[in-house]
């Protein structure tokens, strides 16, 4: 009797676009610590905010043009674009960083364009990957990729601070570009994975927008983004303010437990349906964030940094792996840039609204409005459910 052959996930496309992934999220991890750069420089929280929260406001207000540029252009192309301007622009920081006040509006032009280059590298990967993927392992294989992503985001941080304490501030974003060239040269043997038909672009981003799905699916990646605002900006000046001198063990352990995560139940969603996964994930992330006030040493900033993980890493693939499955590759690309914009639309907000809750009222309350948001994705979920919003078109 023939056992049929499980599809294949693991090859060398897949493992050369998950370097890719890593080298850039990596660059965009240095990142995490630059709002000690602005305070050093004499910003506030609201500053930090601001400046942090406009990459991705430009990140989100560009989706609809990167998602129609992914489906039309490839996705390799697209990513070619990104992965520059990732590597070119840190250089721009170098001058505008040291002189915060001459430079402020360059310097929020530079996040604007910043937050473009990082739109079109994760929009264009993760499309790339949900094409070579085997459908019935849909989730599992945009899971074990994200993990790419989420070692980047650790790596990054702790590379940043390297550089801070043994070298200079020039150092901290030369650190930023050469992390993003390993990126771009990575993917560059790979082939386009798109193949253009006559109705490739006969649908639109907003038409898909519209979709009841996608709805649902939108508005739970702006809680999540929200969510992610409050630790990606903010963990950093709450260790800095309770005296926690090693930081990036913070995102480290997040990192870590993203992965394993994903490493021990990467084939759940696949089997059970990520509807069912999500109120556990939206829970356990949004904890993670409920505690960080009661943080004072480094263990416990570990355990938070843990717990926090496991709710990303159970989250992001459940969100993406629904919004993608059974969607044509002539619009995977938008569906994408749905999910990934509405995250960054969340994450903009989020900062912005975060520094002004933090600067008024203290990190304390900052923590629990983020994880606050993340638990009321628990409402929009069961009024998804009863309005039946989340059941495919």
């Amino acid at each position: 009797m023939n056992i049929p052959k499980e599809p294949r996930l693991y090859s060398t496309t897949f493992v050369a676009m998950a370097g890719a992934n890593f080298a850039v999220a990596a660059s965009f991890g240095v990142f995490f610590l630059f709002p000690l750069l602005i305070e050093k420089h004499g910003g506030t929280k609201t500053d930090i905010g601001l400046i942090m929260g406009v990459f991705a406001l430009a990140a989100t207000l560009c989706r609809p043009w990167v998602s129609q540029l992914i489906d039309r252009l490839g996705r390799k192309h697209s990513y070619t674009i990104g992965s520059l301007l990732m590597t070119l622009l840190p250089f721009g920081y170098i001058t505008l960083a040291n002189d915060l006040a001459a430079g402020y509006l360059p310097l929020l032009g530079l996040r604007i364009v910043h937050g473009v280059g990082l739109a079109l590298c994760f929009t264009a990967c993760f499309t790339y990957v949900a094409d070579i993927v085997p459908p019935a392992r849909l989730n599992e294989g945009i899971g074990m990729f994200g993990i790419s992503g989420l070692v980047g985001l650790a790596v990054g941080p702790m590379l940043a601070e390297l550089a801070l304490d043994r070298w200079s501030e020039p150092a901290f974003f030369l650190t930023a570009s050469c992390l993003a060239a390993i990126g771009f040269f990575c993917h560059l043997p790979l082939a386009e994975t798109l193949v253009r038909g006559r109705s490739d672009t006969a649908i639109g981003f907003w038409a898909v927008l519209r979709q009841r799905k996608m709805v649902l699916i939108a508005i739970l990646a702006v809680l999540f983004g929200f969510g992610l605002a409050g630790a990606g900006n903010f963990v950093a000046p709450l260790a800095a303010e309770r005296r926690i001198a090693f930081v990036s063990l913070y995102f480290l352990c997040y990192s870590a437990a993203a992965v394993l995560i994903r490493l021990l139940g990467g084939r759940l969603a696949d089997r059970v349906g990520e509807q069912r996964i999500l109120p556990y994930a939206l829970t356990i992330a949004g904890a993670g964030l409920l505690a960080l006030p009661l943080v004072q040493s480094h263990l416990a900033l570990a355990a938070v940094g843990l717990a926090s993980g496991c709710g990303h890493g159970l989250l992001y693939p459940a969100l993406n792996s629904w919004a993608i499955r059974n969607e044509p590759a002539a619009v995977r690309g938008k569906v994408t840039g749905i999910y990934t914009g509405a995250l960054d639309a969340g994450n903009f907000s989020g900062s912005l609204m975060l520094g002004l809750v933090g600067e008024w009222y203290g990190l304390s309350t900052l923590f629990v409005v983020a994880g606050g948001a993340l638990l009321t994705g628990l409402l929009v979920l069961t009024w998804g459910n009863r309005s039946s919003l989340c059941s495919s078109r």
